[in-house]
């Protein structure tokens, strides 16, 4: 693991929890709670919505120093100056993704069960590879499952961060980082929680044992 950016609790925003001023609340409240990194994800074709949104988080982040990625969307990323972009199967490459936001901008992919998938993601230059689901997620119930000797084995071969997503919670979070994952990635265990500062509290805990 080399980018200091990338260790600790990974906060994913969904615009079924939260929108507008109250996503903004929601997401700071993340923050102060231990979150140390944003991504901001919404699906919708709302743009002129999810550009104030994206605007007011990047805003956000940068007063608190936490880096914003946007899901999918390079132009977005680029347009509200976040610091990078998350990237699924069917989004753009890695090396347009780095052509249109600089070698600073940090740019993960999502791998999902696929170990291939990694090597291709860190062979193009990202920056981190994500994988998951590993338990059951609401958000994405009908995901491939991912076991997590593939954290292990990109610890070992890739010399990148690694990121764990998929119904992860306080409980079963510490076998992930035990794995190697370098960022425990979350939505519905801090953003649907009655106490948002409190449930990021706990998952930030797992990365100080």
């Amino acid at each position: 693991m080399t980018d200091p950016r990338c260790r600790g609790l990974y906060v994913i925003t969904d615009a079924g929890l939260g929108r507008g001023a109250a996503l903004v609340s929601m997401v700071s409240e993340a923050i102060d709670g231990g979150a140390r990194l944003v991504q901001y994800r919404d699906k919708s074709r709302d743009a002129a919505r999810r550009r104030e949104e994206a605007a007011g988080l990047a805003a956000l982040c940068r007063l608190h120093g936490v880096p914003l990625i946007v899901n999918d969307d390079v132009e977005l990323a680029s347009e509200v100056g976040a610091d990078g972009v998350h990237l699924g199967r069917d989004d753009p490459a890695v090396a347009t993704a780095r052509r249109r936001l600089g070698e600073a901008a940090l740019i993960g992919v999502s791998c999902y069960d696929r170990f291939e998938r990694a090597v291709a993601a860190a062979a193009a230059g990202a920056d981190y590879v994500a994988f998951g689901r590993f338990f059951a997620s609401a958000t994405k119930p009908d995901s491939v499952r991912a076991e997590t000797g593939l954290l292990r084995r990109a610890r070992r071969e890739l010399g990148l961060p690694v990121v764990a997503i998929g119904g992860i919670t306080p409980e079963n979070g510490g076998a992930l980082i035990a794995a190697g994952a370098d960022m425990l990635a979350v939505v519905r265990a801090v953003f649907a929680a009655a106490d948002v500062r409190a449930a990021a509290a706990a998952l930030a805990r797992l990365f100080q044992d």
